[in-house]
This record gives structure tokens, sequence and C-alpha cells, in this order.
């Protein structure tokens, strides 16, 4: 809702000022649009707005004769009109990023006691245009007008990540890249995953590839379009700013950079979390594998081997993990990856950026097995699970979580890659009836769960319906498992939950976790009874880290409600 009360005194808000309540309601009419990537119909601006009709179709027609809507016959939706677009150009044409940045590199300054840069792309490297100087001994050199190589600094490799793939591979294979340090990657083929991973993440490190014995970490500044306009960093010696501090000021460096630009990108990437539910921790949820992930996912339990298998998408590795003994190994690859589930005849598949590959779990020694995302390089795979039939079916998104760019995809155990679905944002967790007559999927960015009619035999989906609409206040919808009883569980990213559905879509239970973001779920166990729950630390703040310690561990429930044995690939 936009908050919009019926009733409401005019003068209260216009202090007597006449249109103003009418000039606020039709800003907030936009801001709903906007927030909308395929318009809003009239019906669901009615909901959101809670306008008399009359009045809304007045502001409507009113922003439609002033060029800020437009009405789309054929779609029956209002969409942004081009003088929106206009006003966006001349508002960056004249934007002043020094000016805006100023007050975000004071509060960087501030809160770390450390060197805080601002910096653009000059040609092939970083000009730092401003500065704050640490208030700690030692203080650096490369201060404004100085320059930093793009690919070995934390605010090059911030800007580089965020520039088209075609704009990022010039710049890297134009001329050879300077070995700066030792741990200066030099190498073009080895640095591209990793812009990507940085991408992901939303923020970029840089420990001692500028110089021996200084670290950064730094966010890109985007524009309207998505651009990297400039990137802002904290920069200090190694030995105050190790790896796991610049990890935690991530999400610092985001936020600054947001502010600078307004807040563009904001719908991009999540930073805020819902409130911590009221009430103690429950008694029967525990932490089963305690870690640090990033951005756990892809939990697969293996009856076989009586271990859980899931990933950090971000780190990137696989945890290979026995609940009952709460411990775990690591398996590291070299690119973002969505999930791993063993296959048939030994190994692993897992949906590894845009392909699907097998993975040896002793080495984590990989082969393609398929390209399905190749005409797509921006895309990664996220969720990925098998049917009864072996068949490993995964879903896609845009790396920079752009709208509609993600797919569904089908893998037959001879590789056939085949498209089911397309046009998802944030594509998310699967799972099938105890019948296997009904499939359900997440879109997260949409905060939808879909249903399916399901063909077992042929592998078919038909007759797409809506599942649950998960309310913004509940978090979003991320992964999720079935029961035997054919109830649906789901994790809630930022809702601190998983909610049991039954298999009409209503709430049977909800289950609060100790964390703000747990990601995905899958039963295991001997009695196939306990359910496992992934988690998050990417992107909390440090005081949200200190009230929610565990983010990134695995989390067990004892439910009492057998769940179904996980397939594995038949490829």
């Amino acid at each position: 809702m936009l908050g919009i009360e019926a009733g409401r005194d005019p003068s209260a808000e216009s202090h007597g000022v006449p249109g103003v309540q009418a000039l606020t309601r039709g800003i907030q009419i936009v801001d709903a649009i906007a927030a909308r990537t395929k318009g809003m119909r009239f019906t669901d601006l009615l909901e959101d707005t809670q306008l008399p009709k009359g009045t809304l179709h007045r502001l409507l027609q009113a922003l439609v004769e002033e060029r800020l809507l437009a009405f789309d016959e054929r779609d029956q939706v209002y969409r942004l009109a081009p003088r929106v677009f206009q006003w966006a150009h001349k508002v960056w044409d004249e934007f002043d990023l020094r000016g805006a940045a100023e007050p975000e590199l004071e509060r960087l300054r501030d809160l770390t006691s450390e060197a805080v840069r601002l910096g653009v792309l000059d040609g092939s490297s970083i000009l730092y245009i401003d500065q704050r100087e640490s208030t700690q001994p030692i203080r650096l050199n490369n201060g404004v007008g100085a320059r930093a190589a793009a690919h070995a600094s934390g605010l090059g490799k911030a800007i580089l990540a965020h520039l088209s793939l075609e704009r990022r591979h010039a710049l890297l294979t134009d001329k050879a890249l300077q070995q700066l340090t030792a741990n200066t990657i030099i190498d073009a083929r080895e640095l591209m995953p990793q812009l990507d991973l940085i991408k992901a993440r939303g923020y970029a490190i840089s420990v001692d590839e500028q110089n021996s014995g200084i670290s950064s970490v730094a966010a890109p500044v985007l524009n309207h379009r998505g651009d990297p306009i400039g990137a802002i960093g904290i920069i200090g010696p190694t030995y105050r700013l190790p790896e796991e501090k610049l990890h935690a000021l991530g999400r610092d460096v985001i936020e600054a950079a947001r502010r600078t630009s307004g807040n563009f990108g904001e719908f991009v990437m999540s930073l805020a979390i819902k409130p911590r539910p009221l009430g103690p921790d429950r008694s029967d949820v525990r932490c089963a594998v305690p870690a640090s992930t990033f951005l756990g996912e892809g939990p697969h339990w293996s009856a076989a081997e009586k271990k859980l298998y899931f990933v950090d998408i971000l780190a990137p590795s696989i945890y290979v993990s026995d609940p009952a003994l709460g411990t775990h190994r690591t398996v590291p690859v070299g690119d973002l990856i969505g999930f791993a589930i063993p296959r048939r005849d030994g190994g692993l598949v897992a949906g590894m950026h845009g392909n699907i590959v097998g993975v040896d779990p002793a080495t984590g020694a990989t082969s393609i097995l398929a390209r399905p995302e190749q005409d797509r390089p921006g895309n990664r795979f996220n969720d990925g699970k098998c049917d009864r039939k072996g068949r490993l079916w995964a879903g896609s998104l845009a790396i920079d979580t752009t709208a509609d760019r993600g797919r569904l995809w089908r893998i037959d155990g001879d590789g056939q890659a085949t498209a089911m679905e397309s046009g998802l944002h944030v594509a998310n967790g699967l799972g099938w009836s105890p019948d296997d007559k009904t499939f359900y999927f997440a879109d997260t960015g949409k905060h939808l769960i879909y249903a399916y009619d399901f063909d077992l035999e042929r592998g078919e989906l038909a007759n797409r319906r809506l599942f649950v609409a998960v309310p913004e206040a509940e978090g979003k919808p991320d992964g999720l498992t079935v029961d035997a009883e054919g109830f649906v569980w789901v994790a809630h990213w930022d809702g601190w939950c998983v909610t049991r559905y039954d298999p009409a879509g209503k709430v049977e239970r909800v289950i609060n976790l100790p964390v703000p973001r747990p990601t995905s779920c899958v039963f295991g166990g001997e009695d196939m009874q306990t359910l496992f729950v992934t988690s998050a630390r990417i992107r909390l703040s440090a005081a949200q880290l200190a009230d929610a310690p565990l983010s990134g561990s695995v989390f067990a429930v004892n439910t009492g409600i057998a769940g179904l044995p996980d397939p594995v690939f038949a490829g």
C-alpha cells in the first residue's frame, strides 16, 4: 500500500497550500508505477493507493496529459512516459559527483577511521577525485589526482564489474595488464569470473594487489541506467583491514554509493531487512552446521552418504557437511555456483555461471555438460533440483538482477537443455508434489510462487497459476521444498522464517529463525523429518550481524513431518 489514508485532512500535509495533496498523490502514483517493470493496471493502482475510483482516474488523466505517464492500450497498463526520462537525463547531465559523495566520504571515514577515496574511470585507470584521510597512523600517499590500476584496485574492480561485457573486455585485453604485486591478477580470463562475482556481491575487495600491504573495499556509484560513474572505497593497511573486515564493510560502501547517487539501484539489491520477530528464539531450532557463508544455498540431502550438500554462491564453493557432527569441508570452485547435486554415476552436477557442469567433489575439477545461457553471458544459474526421472531443472537470473532476464531450464540426462519458462526476475525455489502432478516454482524478485501442472513422463509444464503471493512485510520467497503430505515449505529472505503452506496456498505454520536471511530448505536426517535451512550473511551490517551472529550457518528443525527424498541427476 502507498499509505494514503482515506479521510485524511488535506491541510495536515499541505499546510493549507491548494493542490499540494493532489501533487503528493500524483508523485506517489508515479513512484508506484516506476517500481513495476511491466507497468500497472488501473485495478492494481486502486488497491495500492486506496484512492476513490474517480480521484484516481482524474489524477491518471492529468499525468497522461502532462506526458509523465502513458497508457498502453494493448496491455491495459500505465507506464512511465518519455518526459520522465528526459528529466532524468537532465539531472544526470548536471550531476555533481563530488558534491553528492562528500557527506558519504566523511561518514565512512568517521565510521572506520580509515582513508576513503572517490574515484572515476579515466581511460584504463582510476583517477582519485576526492578523499578523506585516515585519522590513524600510517597515511597513504595516493591522494586526489593520483591514479590506480583498474584491474588491481578495489575502486577499479568495482567499476569494471558493472561495465558492459563488451567495454570490460576491451579495457582488459587492449594491452597487457601490469603486474604490480605478487597478488595482482594479470590474466584477463582469470579476472573476468572475479568481476562477475563482484557484480553479484555488489562490492569489490583488493588485498595487496595494487600495493603490497594495502587493501581496500569499494562499491560503484551507478546512474539511472545502472552504469558506473564512479566508485567509493575504504583503503588502509592490510593489518588493519584483513579480508574478513573488508567483507564486513562491503555493505557500508554499497550504502554510501547508493546514497551518493540518490538510491538509484536500490531495487536491484536488497540492503534492508525486516524487524526481528518478537519473543525468544525457538528451542527446537538448532545450528546444525556452523558456517559463515556469504550466500548459502541449494541444500541437497544425500541419504546414501548421510551428507548435506550446499553451496556458497559468492565464495564460491561447495560444502559437504555432516549435520550429525556439525562438521563440513569445502570444495572451492572457480565461478559463481547456484547448486550442486550428486550424479547417478558419481560426482556432482552444478550450475556454475551460465553453464551446467560436472564437478569432482574430491578435487573441484569441472567439465562442462551444457551451456544453456551461452546467449546471455550476463546471466547465472541460481537454484536447481532433479525430478524423479533424474532430469535437472534449473533457473537463471541476470547477475545484476535486471528484471525479466531469467529462464527456467530442463536438462536431460544426455545434456540436452530445453527452455521451459522465460521472463523471470529471480528464478529460485522449485519442487514437486508427492504425486508428481504439480510443480512449484518461486520468482523471488516478484514475491510470487507459481504452481504448474506437471507431466512426469514427458517432463512438460502447463497451466501456470499463482500459488502464493508473499506480502512485502514477510520478506521474499526464496528456496523451497515439498513434504510427503504435499505441503510446501518456503524460506523467506529478509523475513527471519520458514513458512509451511498447504496445497491450496494457505499458511499452515511459521517457524521463526535466529537469522534474517534464510535462503532454502530441504528434508533429511535418519527419518527424513529434519528440515535443514541454509542462510546468508551477505550485505548485513556489523550491527545486524551482532544481532544475528549465526547468519551464514545451516539450521535444523525437527518437524515431525517426513520429507521426500532428493533425486539425483541421471546424467
